[in-house]
């Protein structure tokens, strides 16, 4: 079983990219599933105006592989898991001043309904019925809300979820003897555990580099690469497995018009740093084509071209984002922080966990017993990875 996920900028190719890539697989014989938690929705048009819905529909059928496509309809299924919420916090923001219309836009964070996407993706998976899942993620901000969100929400569920609820049945009866604001009652908090338990497990699934892996989308161009980069430190950070980066619509050879000279030389020096600064997840490439990418037929094409004779199924890196290993008495935990500082790295302990800040992004780190029982003695950068130093706590009771 294979989940990829693409992701890039906004108007990078990965629709197209990811289309070709669960093309390619389905005609490699693998019962393949391509997905969208994309708003946009343009997965369809990728398959030349192909009718997709919210359950999975057959595109083609090649041998023994079969490809269905499914545009999520994540609204659908905020609305199941999320409607008591939203009435609780529609009534609370109503109480506290806000016009109706800004209640009920207010009572829904924004992106949350691309978040039970994950909740279709860990279902499909454990269905049996695909060999291979791809994920056409929304563009880079939005895809890393969402898979930031089950680590998120797994710490809020352990630590402040239990007891929240135990205070807000203890001093209900006062409050709404005291108070007028509307108080959250066990509906609200079940609505949250159901929230919960539909991403339960997804983390693991997502995580497990045997199983899932990430693959970036790019154009040679400066702003788009930069973007990139900061992206594999996030997922790198939350512990995502980048298995590929794909440098898409590159000017080929062939053109020869001196008008493109300046702009292929340019290509070309993007190229080579993305290749030098992703080392060693391999760069596929591929050209930018005479003609729209729309069909089975031309996504074969691109298909062919970006992956050769690579299985495109396949693990195509094995770097680890965490890994602890023993430096004589210390253990050292490190983490995959590509092109980022010291400077840049914040860190903290509490309650058996490392809290590691990068930007404004922000993650705890679970340790495990051999390391909560140690404290800290050094941090560093060491080669794009971020090493913290373990070791035993000094005894230093009189003997």
């Amino acid at each position: 079983m294979r989940i990829l996920l693409f992701t890039g900028k906004g108007g990078v190719g990965k629709t197209t990219v990811a289309a070709a890539t669960a093309l390619r697989t389905a005609e490699a014989g693998q019962r393949t599933l391509i997905c969208s938690t994309d708003p946009a929705h343009s997965l369809g048009d990728a398959f030349d105006d192909t009718s997709l819905g919210d359950e999975p529909q057959p595109i083609a059928t090649m041998g023994r592989g079969t490809l269905l496509g499914q545009q999520l309809d994540a609204r659908a299924r905020l609305e199941e898991s999320w409607g008591e919420v939203r009435e609780y916090l529609t009534a609370l923001l109503d109480w506290a001043g806000a016009g109706a219309v800004e209640a009920e836009e207010l009572a829904v964070i924004p992106g949350l309904d691309e978040v039970f996407a994950l909740a279709d993706i860990r279902a499909h998976a454990e269905s049996g019925a695909y060999d291979v899942i791809v994920v056409d993620c929304a563009p880079t901000a939005e895809t890393l809300r969402l898979l930031s969100l089950p680590d998120v929400l797994t710490w809020y569920m352990e630590r402040v979820f239990p007891a929240q609820r135990h205070v807000t049945r203890a001093v209900r009866p006062l409050l709404s003897r005291l108070v007028s604001p509307p108080i959250a009652g066990d509906d609200v908090f079940r609505a949250v555990r159901r929230f919960y338990d539909r991403l339960d497990g997804v983390r693991d699934l997502l995580t497990d580099g045997g199983v899932t892996s990430a693959r970036l989308v790019v154009n040679a161009e400066r702003l788009v690469v930069s973007e990139a980069r900061r992206t594999f430190t996030y997922l790198s950070l939350f512990g995502y497995h980048v298995d590929a980066v794909i440098a898409n619509r590159l000017l080929p050879e062939a053109v020869t018009d001196p008008w493109f000279t300046s702009w292929k030389d340019v290509q070309r020096e993007h190229l080579d740093a993305i290749r030098a600064a992703f080392d060693p997840v391999p760069v596929l490439t591929c050209n930018l084509a005479d003609h729209e990418l729309v069909g089975v037929d031309h996504l074969s094409d691109l298909a062919a071209e970006l992956y050769g004779l690579r299985d495109a199924a396949a693990q195509l890196s094995l770097v680890e984002p965490f890994r602890v290993e023993a430096d004589g008495d210390a253990l050292v935990l490190s983490m995959q922080l590509p092109f980022t500082d010291r400077t840049d790295v914040e860190l903290g302990r509490r309650n058996g966990e490392l809290l590691v800040a990068v930007g404004s992004h922000r993650r705890a780190v679970v340790l495990p017993e051999s390391l909560s029982r140690r404290e800290v003695s050094e941090a560093r950068m060491n080669d794009g990875r971020l090493e913290v130093e373990f070791v035993e706590v000094a005894d230093d009771r009189p003997e």
